[in-house]
């Protein structure tokens, strides 16, 4: 059965008010589908999706900060949408994630950006100014906790463990996606729904997540990230962050307990953390305006 996308729905078409051009670009040997948008000469933004978004996880955030002067560059990460999707487990580990964020500032030319990223993409991030601090001007995270504050919470809190135990159905092999697929994208579509305020997300953003999950072996890309955390999880080489960092938090994040943020700040040299009522993982979305407004605060 084939299914007929409107533009509206195509996670490949740009919605009508989100400014900017789609294209392809080289990075970290690798070939990355990306949003760009603003001034090219504008300070580099990147914004870095989470699980199951893709680029289009961003497409509030990106004209408020067109609008003041920035570049940005918004990728569909490694595996996801329209973005190369290496074969391997091994090849989703932490530092290849990482190293995707530093070949997308080179290929762009410049030797610092800032980097924004919510769920799995600002556990990239957390990373990335952990181990490349020099090639990061500022690092916001939404709703992603510092990798050490993850380790040490898995470990010693139950509760924050069965919040995360959707992760280890993630680790059979080949059993997500089959399920996933078979049902329409229903489980994804329903954590989505299910954990975010009432009306966050449309059935035309759906119809677009829809599109980019069913492309030929993302989903099974996707979960990869997971399998590649579990099998093999690194500790930082360092383990406070030098960068200026900021941390936005839905409060009602039913995934990750919101003393995970607090713990995350004290590893940072110079962190602050703004706490978002009424919103949960899903903050970007629920308070699009208002997130926008403190990444472009941290960004000045």
């Amino acid at each position: 059965m084939t299914t007929s996308l409107s533009a509206a729905t195509d996670p490949d078409t740009l919605p009508r008010d989100v400014p900017g051009e789609a294209t392809f670009v080289e990075a970290n040997g690798r070939t990355f589908h990306v949003v760009e948008a603003g001034p090219e000469g504008g300070d580099l933004v990147l914004l870095l999706h989470g699980f199951p978004e893709f680029w289009y996880g961003w497409h509030d955030q990106i004209r408020p900060l067109v609008n003041e002067g920035y570049r940005v560059v918004v990728p569909d990460q490694r595996g996801y949408n329209r973005s190369e999707r290496p074969g391997r487990v091994r090849d989703y580990r932490i530092e290849a994630l990482s190293a995707d964020v530093t070949g997308l500032i080179d290929a762009y030319d410049r030797e610092t950006a800032a980097v924004v990223g919510h769920d799995w993409g600002g556990v990239v991030g957390w990373w990335t100014a952990l181990h490349s601090p020099g090639r990061l001007s500022s690092f916001v995270a939404v709703n992603a906790p510092h990798p050490t504050v993850i380790r040490q919470t898995l470990t010693s809190d139950p509760a924050q463990l069965l919040r995360s135990g959707y992760a280890a159905f993630f680790q059979l092999p080949k059993v997500p996606e089959a399920l996933t697929r078979a049902a329409n994208w229903r489980l994804p579509v329903a954590m989505m729904r299910e954990s975010s305020m009432p009306g966050t997300f449309s059935t035309q953003d759906f119809d677009r997540y829809r599109a980019a999950w069913r492309k030929e072996g993302a989903f099974t890309a996707m979960l990869n990230w997971y399998r590649a955390a579990a099998r093999r999880r690194p500790e930082p080489e360092a383990d406070e962050v030098a960068v200026p960092t900021r941390l936005i938090w839905g409060v009602h994040d039913q995934f990750l307990k919101h003393r995970m943020a607090y713990d995350s700040v004290d590893h940072c040299a110079d962190g602050r953390i703004t706490n978002i009522q009424e919103a949960t993982h899903w903050v970007h979305h629920e308070q699009p305006v208002k997130v926008a407004d403190v990444i472009c605060d941290e960004l000045a």
